[in-house]
Formats: structure tokens, C-alpha cells, sequence
């Protein structure tokens, strides 16, 4: 599918979805870093809005700003599994994408302190229309796939225009009409590929989607860890923020192993179940994000620095982590678990939420308590499952 011939551009041919061994290219690797800087630039505003007390504000903003930030990434990934050609044309379109993401994430804390989404709007139409000229590359390019290809254009055009009269709307309109918006550009793929699906390699998109998961939860360490660090500077309480930092870096470890536990692939077999792997990773994707607030305003109690305190203080981790964990459940886990499994996956969700009402270390340790429960569920019912399966 390359052309070896670099100054010269490929057909834009769909890959095989049956190719062996295909692998995320070093260019889509360099593609998901940067969105690492969106999400920590929105991950760190919440944080802010936290303690200091708009947490309910600082949640929206951060959800509203997330969907850009994911339904950006979503859609070149998607693209990049069915037209990834490689040349010199398509990188270049990419890296304007990534342009995008930067001038997105420049928007991040405006969209959620002030609800001035102009940044966060022009940095996301950037990638959308780089998009556009991806999909009318593959349009010329198969005769086969034209119209679900054009079908892409010009959804995607005119959702982009609507998205830009959208700044020019009282603040109350501009509120409603994001959600309708938002509705617009989750329909153009479902419109699209109804006409003729694009081909998909099942292997390739779900290790798209688990190495973008492991760069939120690298993410949501880092910040973590620069936290403790900062704090070891203004807290004499080393011993909790150490038992924080611990219980942290074991609930990170516990939802890698839970969201790793079972194979994504087998997952994907027709329209409607590839549509419901990747919508349903906006919770496991932003919750991933949001983990690492959690564990910060935890830091911040200890150290006395947080507006936001008791339960409202423990959500901000117990939620996250039990959407992350509920979500894979519903996902991928459901179906694979025995009955007892599924009783054992579950106690160990209650147990994170039993945290919520819990003062002081409590809430982060019952989290971690009750990520390591799910984990051994997972162990035990693999090993039952592999012992009464025939040799």
C-alpha cells in the first residue's frame, strides 16, 4: 500500500482488513502525543475549577471540551485504519490535524473557566476540514466507496460551518446548540457508512484505542507524580501523601490490567457493534483523563488547599474509576464473565463507591482496594475458564 517513490502520491486504496501483523505506525503514535497535551491541558483546568470549589462547572466544561478532544482522535484513527496510504500528502494533512489539537488545547481553559469556546472551536474545525480533504482524496480515488467517502465530506463541511455560526449565538442558544451539534457529528458516520461500510482491520483499531488508553493513564500518573512532588514542598504529612501516591499508582495499575484482561477484536463484527466500541469510549477515555483530578484533589486536602471537600472531594476519584471500570465491563467483560464473576466484578465497584462518604485516605485507598478486587475476579474466572476449557 506505500509507494516507495516519496515524491510521487499513492492511490488512496483501502488496506486490507484482513492484513496480518498491521500495527499503529510511528505516525499515528506521534499523532495520539499530541493529544496527550489537550487532555492535560483540560485535565489540569478541572482540576483548578475543583478546588476551588466549581466542581459541577468544572466537570461540564471539562465533558464538553473532552468530546472535541476525543471525537477528533476517533475519526482519524477510523480513517487511518481503512485509507492509511502513507505518502507524503496524507502526513502532511495529519500534521495540520495535529496543528488543530495544539490550538484546541490552547482553548481549554477559556471553553471551561469563561464558556469561550472560539480557540477550542477554531482548533477543532482546523482538524475536521483536514479531514474533509482526507475524505475527498478517497472519494477520487475509489469508485467503489464514493459516495459513503462524499457522504463524509460533506457532513462533516457542513456540521463544521454550523459549529462556527455557533459562536455568533446568544450564550443560552450557544449552550443548547452544542448538544445538538454534538448529535450532528455523531450521526455523519452513521449516515455515511450505511450507504457501504469502509473496510476495518478489527486488530489494528482496537490496539489504536488500548494505546491511547495507556497515554491517559501515562498522563494521569505523570500529573499525579508532579503533585506529590509539588506537595512534598508545602505538607509536613509526608506519610499521606506517600500512601496517596501509592494507592494512586495501584488503582492506575489496576484499570491497565482490567481494561487488558480480554481481547478487543472479537468485539467489532458488523456496523452497529464497531459504532458501539468507539461511541462508548468517550466515558472510558474521559474517565481515564479525568482519574488523575482525583488523585490531585486528594493531595490538595492534605495539604489544606482544597475549597472542595468530603464526598464532593472523593467523587472526583470514585467516579472516574468506577466509570472506567463499568464502562470495560459493559464493553468487553459482561459477556465473558461467569455469574459468579460478574457478582466479583461488581463487589469490587461497590467497594470503590463506598469511598465516596469516607474522609481523609479512605476514599483512595477503598479505590485502589476495590480495582484490585475486580483484578483478582478477572485471575480467578480466566483460570476457571482454562481449566474447564476441553484440552
Amino acid at each position: 500500500m506505500k509507494n516507495p517513490r516519496t515524491g510521487y502520491l499513492s492511490p488512496m486504496r483501502p488496506r486490507n482488513p484482513e492484513e496480518q501483523h498491521r500495527a499503529a505506525s510511528p505516525l499515528e503514535l506521534f499523532f495520539d502525543l499530541v493529544f496527550v497535551v489537550a487532555v492535560s491541558f483540560s485535565s489540569v483546568q478541572f482540576h483548578h475549577m475543583s478546588v476551588e470549589g466549581h466542581l459541577g462547572s468544572g466537570l461540564l466544561g471539562y465533558l464538553m471540551v473532552f468530546f472535541a478532544i476525543w471525537w477528533s482522535w476517533m475519526n482519524f484513527t477510523w480513517f487511518a485504519t481503512s485509507f492509511d496510504t502513507d505518502d507524503w500528502l496524507y502526513r502532511i494533512l495529519t500534521f495540520v490535524q495535529m496543528t488543530g489539537v495544539l490550538v484546541l488545547a490552547s482553548g481549554a481553559a477559556a471553553a471551561m473557566e469563561d464558556h469561550d469556546f472560539t480557540m477550542i472551536t477554531i482548533g477543532y474545525v482546523i482538524m475536521r476540514l483536514a479531514l474533509v480533504s482526507q475524505w475527498i482524496r478517497a472519494a477520487a480515488n475509489n469508485p467503489e466507496l464514493r459516495t459513503t467517502a462524499i457522504r463524509y465530506a460533506l457532513g462533516i463541511a457542513i456540521v463544521q460551518a454550523a459549529w462556527i455560526a455557533r459562536l455568533f449565538l446568544p450564550e443560552t442558544a450557544g449552550f443548547i446548540g452544542f448538544f445538538v451539534l454534538v448529535i450532528a457529528e455523531i450521526a455523519v458516520p452513521v449516515w455515511a457508512e450505511s450507504h457501504r461500510a469502509t473496510p476495518w482491520n478489527t486488530h489494528h483499531i482496537t490496539e489504536r484505542y488500548g494505546l491511547f488508553t495507556l497515554i491517559l493513564l501515562g498522563e494521569s500518573i505523570l500529573a499525579s507524580a508532579n503533585a506529590v512532588v509539588e506537595s512534598l514542598h508545602t505538607t509536613q504529612n509526608i506519610n499521606l501523601l506517600l500512601m496517596i501516591a501509592g494507592s494512586g499508582l495501584v488503582t492506575a495499575a489496576g484499570m491497565w490490567w482490567i481494561y487488558f484482561s480480554r481481547e478487543h477484536h472479537t468485539l467489532i463484527t458488523s456496523l452497529r457493534t464497531s459504532l458501539t466500541y468507539g461511541y462508548f469510549h468517550y466515558l472510558i477515555f474521559a474517565a481515564a483523563g479525568a482519574f488523575s483530578v482525583g488523585i490531585e484533589v486528594a493531595i490538595d486536602q492534605a495539604a489544606g488547599e482544597s475549597k472542595t471537600t468530603g464526598a464532593l472531594a472523593a467523587a472526583t476519584l470514585t467516579l472516574p474509576v468506577a466509570v472506567f471500570v463499568i464502562g470495560i465491563w459493559l464493553l468487553v467483560l459482561r459477556s465473558e464473565l461467569s455469574r459468579a464473576g460478574n457478582i466479583g466484578f461488581f463487589t469490587g465497584v461497590c467497594v470503590i463507591l463506598l469511598g465516596m462518604p469516607l474522609a481523609s485516605i479512605l476514599p483512595v485507598a477503598f479505590t485502589a482496594l476495590g480495582t484490585v478486587i475486580c483484578v483478582v475476579v478477572l485471575e480467578i474466572d480466566k483460570a476457571k475458564h482454562l481449566s474447564a476449557a476441553p484440552n
